[in-house]
């Protein structure tokens, strides 16, 4: 039965075609200029854009430019690129420019459709950027779409790892900037640590567009971006901490090994404050919001003590806590514990306690994406995800339908019993491919499982054994019902056996491809060859995306490899030689492309299901693109990790009953179906994750915004007197309510207090007990007399210092104390948040706990900001003249980049140890091979301080290198993985 909703989208179409029939006048009348703009010279159509940015200023919108600059950039991609956008694609570039999301499938062209958007949102000259998940795929972007924009007149830059700010700040002043996600964010935060606007390398955050929106935006956003550096040393506070552990006894904690969490009784509790009071470490009690951080190492030294155990999780070796793995029982040189655990583990051994790692500053892509006054999205799987879009960026999710219809096939899934049957079954299912032609994507949810069967197609011995058990199971099969299943069994075992006889001597007994998205470049060549009749790929969900699987193969791609061995041979190949070249790569590809479609299309195999149905859409997108044939099929196993969370139990005495055999398979839409309401859930269960950590990190952000854009104000002005004498005159009054509160009786006044209050603060030695002495004087004529002998003493610094200095030495201290309690804040709310948890034990909400104490946490911070600036001002002295140094500019702490792959575990910025030391070795090579042969004529290396040439053996002459430079001493590694190694 039709409900009402399905009745009205009968008649008058769903939402989502009449949002796209609202675009089809617009390209009706972009498509009406395509004549007149054809007949324009070179040089008349780059002088469109001149044109149009006189018609913004003279009062146009850029939606009122829509349909000429459309028009525009369309010629200009048609001489430039030789690709002329569809009107799908024109739809899609609409989408992106009044700030959507545009869902178009795999080979659609996003790359293309980005230009219409970014050529006409560049028009304002505020500046576009054009994010991409890598760092590959922004050069490749610039370089391959920047020939449109360059075309038509516009300036293109490009953000990767690696360059200087100066680099940086030329790549944003650029009409249109390509970056990754990560350069973007980290960029933001360096440059909301900088001490003037002028080292600052971005503009205001304008417009951007998010290629592969879904990754950036929801995978990728679990995690924050985090720039850290060393605390400073408080090894004395770990110790006494430590020192204390000794009187913890049994009845003071509770211990669950299982969940491998440890906490204090009430009475254990008792007995820590008052151990802390008499150390003078407390104020208050325990649980006072000030108290925090006691708390945190309190219990950090706890889990050191009772839960973590020596020689079985960690070593004690060369003076230092090893990590033992628990998995694998190796040791993990160079690997910490964080929160101060293993600052604890080090003052429980009695070893140097090493400093510390302090979150300097952070930001999730969720807050850092909603900066932009505008924001576009594409990708190829959205649509799964359209309501966190929505709820948390306001972003519309709209179909944009194909070009060419699509013919993809997309089988049931098959299901069975064990691993062992679905990899035999797999690996049967590629053989048959490979032999007929058929070019098949393999895809897999991790680098490990593409290994593990990248191992079965390259073993003779298996693909044998293999053939054997068919024809085992072939013979043991009834005759009559079980023919079919027979021939199959029969069939396969004579082709594995084929393969492994052809195949003998060498290396793989199925000629396949792996790609693990660590390579992006390579991958990439990979991939567009991966349309070539009989190719076998074998890949994880991100790798190489961000190209298309052409089929037949990609003859630019193929021309470019012809290109560099040509070249390394000696001679460059001349214009002549790679056009003849080009028609005869392109001849070869369409005859394959042909054989290709012969043979069904491309054919994608997925290992098993993802948690996400949009991963899964992602994969089988990768077939079919502009109208191709193509199949997909998923392969799964009752032991799976979504199967588990399934029910694989009750579904395992399902196939019992039916008298399942081995190697066969159930498959039925309802599987499909069930297993697609399985996924629903658990991607709602981490959207509802997702939206818990964001509604933490927005108490943070509410309070980063205030910092970021005081600062910002701050080094905006050469003059920031204003500003020091608010924050000096707020204090005096806060110290005269402290000590003279205004309803308090004269008696009551506690003079002393605010004489030496005084005295400490601003240096001066008031009789403010006489004043108090004085008949009807009230608390606010003692704060005039206060304030008024304040700013004479500032009036007599400014004059001994001169007006100019002081002032400047007012803008450093205010810039730089402001940072360092922002850091200490930081800190702060981080040890809040990994105890706050416990306050729902008493009924209460632990966000609402954590945003009222993250408030007064943030107040507090502002009175210590209020008293540590004008402190510092009111004792700052003048050296003598032969003492004084020269102003320097002040730099930033050293900072170490963190981004946490929220699938994996690890830190994108953290080198495995195996990959760092071939990194090494590969950089020591290159270093070797590009050596003058003649030592001695080569010019000295200058340090960065400019003080003479760098001597490999004396760090002193090193200056400041940066943390991903090669080390100065000639090893081959990067700085941070040698000398410059932190812990």
């Amino acid at each position: 039965m039709l409900s009402f909703g399905g009745f009205a989208s009968k008649i008058f179409g769903s939402s989502n075609e009449r949002k796209v029939k609202g675009f089809r006048a617009r390209v009706a009348a972009i498509n009406a200029l395509e004549s007149e703009v054809q007949a324009l010279t070179d040089d008349e159509l780059r002088a469109r854009t001149e044109e149009f940015r006189k018609e913004l200023a003279a009062g146009k919108t850029l939606d009122d430019l829509l349909v000429p600059a459309f028009a525009t950039v369309r010629e200009a991609a048609k001489r430039t690129l030789g690709q002329r956008h569809f009107d799908v694609q024109l739809i899609g570039g609409m989408v992106l420019h009044q700030g959507d999301i545009a869902e178009m499938r795999t080979g659609e062209g996003k790359t293309l459709v980005a230009t219409l958007p970014v050529y006409l949102n560049a028009l304002n000259s505020k500046g576009v950027h054009v994010v991409t998940v890598n760092d590959y795929l922004a050069k490749r972007d610039a370089e391959w779409m920047g020939q449109v924009y360059s075309f038509l007149g516009l300036t293109v830059g490009i953000i990767v790892h690696d360059m200087s700010d100066e680099q940086r700040k030329l790549a944003y002043a650029c009409d249109v900037t390509y970056a990754t996600n990560n350069e973007l964010g980290f960029d933001y935060l360096r440059d909301n640590m900088k001490m003037g606007r002028d080292e600052m390398v971005q503009r205001p955050h304008v417009y951007a567009i998010v290629d592969e929106v879904d990754s950036i935006l929801i995978d990728e956003a679990r995690t924050p971006l985090i720039i850290s550096g060393p605390l400073e040393d408080r090894a004395e506070l770990y110790q006494t901490i430590d020192e204390m552990m000794k009187i913890v006894e049994p009845g003071d904690f509770e211990l669950d090994e299982k969940q491998r969490q440890v906490s204090f009784t009430e009475g254990g509790n008792e007995k820590m404050e008052n151990a802390l009071e008499q150390a003078g470490m407390l104020k208050g009690t325990l649980y006072d919001i000030d108290n925090v951080t006691i708390v945190h190492h309190l219990t950090q030294a706890l889990k050191a003590h009772k839960l973590f155990q020596r020689d079985k999780d960690y070593i004690v070796k060369g003076g230092e806590v090893v990590i033992i793995d628990e998995f694998t029982g190796r040791m993990m040189p160079g690997r910490r514990y964080s929160e101060g655990l293993h600052q604890a583990l080090e003052a429980k051994e009695h070893v140097e306690i090493q400093p510390e790692n302090q979150t300097l500053a952070s930001i999730t892509f969720q807050n850092y994406f909603r900066l932009y006054k505008k924001l576009g999205g594409m990708t190829g799987t959205a649509m799964t995800e359209a309501d966190e879009f929505m709820d948390i960026y306001g972003l519309q999710v709209v179909d944009i339908p194909t070009n060419l219809p699509v013919s993809r096939i997309d089988e049931d899934d098959e299901i069975y019993r064990t691993q062992k049957e679905k990899l035999a079954a797999i690996v049967q299912s590629i053989a048959e491919a490979k032999e007929r032609g058929q070019p098949i994507l393999v895809g897999t949810t991790s680098i490990e499982k593409s290994e593990q069967l990248s191992e079965l197609l390259k073993d003779h011995k298996y693909l044998r054994e293999l053939a054997s058990s068919l024809e085992k199971n072939a013979s043991e099969l009834k005759p009559g019902k079980e023919d079919e299943l027979r021939k199959h069994f029969t069939d396969m075992a004579a082709l594995l056996t084929k393969f492994a006889t052809e195949s003998k001597g060498k290396k793989q007994a199925i000629e396949h491809s792996v790609l693990n998205a660590r390579y992006h470049e390579q991958e990439a060549n990979i991939v567009a060859q991966a349309g070539v009749p009989g190719a076998v790929t074998i890949a994880t969900n991100m790798a190489g995306r961000g190209t298309d699987i052409q089929l037949g193969g990609n003859a630019e791609f193929r021309l470019r490899d012809w290109i560099a061995e040509e070249t390394a041979k000696g001679t460059a190949p001349a214009e002549d030689a790679i056009k003849s070249k080009r028609a005869e790569l392109i001849a070869d590809v369409a005859q394959k492309k042909q054989k290709a479609l012969e043979a069904g299309g491309l054919y994608v195999l997925a290992t098993e299901r993802h948690e996400s149905r949009r991963i899964d859409n992602q994969l089988r997108g990768r077939s079919g693109r502009q109208g191709d044939p193509g199949r997909s099929k998923f392969y799964l196993a009752l032991d799976d990790d979504l199967m588990r969370i399934f029910g694989s139990e009750r579904m395992e005495k399902v196939l019992q009953t039916l008298g399942l055999k081995e190697g066969e398979a159930i498959t039925h839409p309802w599987m499909n179906k069930s297993l697609e309401t399985a996924q629903k859930k658990v991607e709602q269960r981490n959207f509802d994750i997702r939206k818990q950590i964001l509604k933490y990190d927005d108490v943070m952000n509410d309070q980063r915004k205030v910092i970021f854009d005081q600062r910002l104000e701050i080094m905006g002005e050469d003059d920031v007197s204003e500003t020091v004498v608010e924050l000096r005159n707020e204090l005096i009054d806060q110290l005269v309510t402290r000590f003279i509160p205004p309803t308090a009786y004269a008696e009551q006044w506690d003079t002393v207090g605010l004489k030496q209050q005084v005295q400490e603060v601003f240096a001066l030695d008031l009789p403010i007990d006489a004043w108090a002495a004085e008949e009807g004087i009230a608390d606010e004529e003692i704060k005039e007399r206060i304030r008024s002998a304040v700013e004479a003493k500032v009036e007599e610094k400014t004059k001994e210092l001169g007006p100019e200095l002081y002032r400047q030495i007012e803008k450093m201290v205010l810039l730089q104390t402001l940072d360092h309690l922002w850091r200490e804040h930081l800190v702060t709310l981080e040890h809040l948040r990994q105890v706050i948890g416990f306050r729902a034990y008493g009924q209460k909400d632990p966000l609402n706990e954590y945003k009222s104490e993250g408030f007064i946490l943030f107040e507090n911070m502002l009175g210590r900001l209020r008293e540590n600036v004008t402190g510092q001002l009111m004792h700052v002295e003048l050296a003598p003249p032969e003492d004084q140094p020269a102003l320097q500019p002040v730099e930033l702490p050293p900072m170490v980049a963190h981004h946490v792959d929220a699938t994996t575990g690890l830190d994108e910025f953290e080198q495995n140890p195996e990959l760092a030391m071939a990194d090494a070795a590969i950089a020591g090579a290159r270093a070797r091979r590009n050596a003058p042969p003649e030592p001695e004529k080569r010019a000295p290396l200058q340090s960065r301080r400019g003080e003479g040439a760098v001597d490999p053996n004396d760090p002193a002459t090193w200056g400041r290198v940066s943390r991903n430079a090669l080390c100065p001493c000639g090893s081959g590694k990067k700085y941070k993985h040698c000398h410059g190694k932190m812990d």
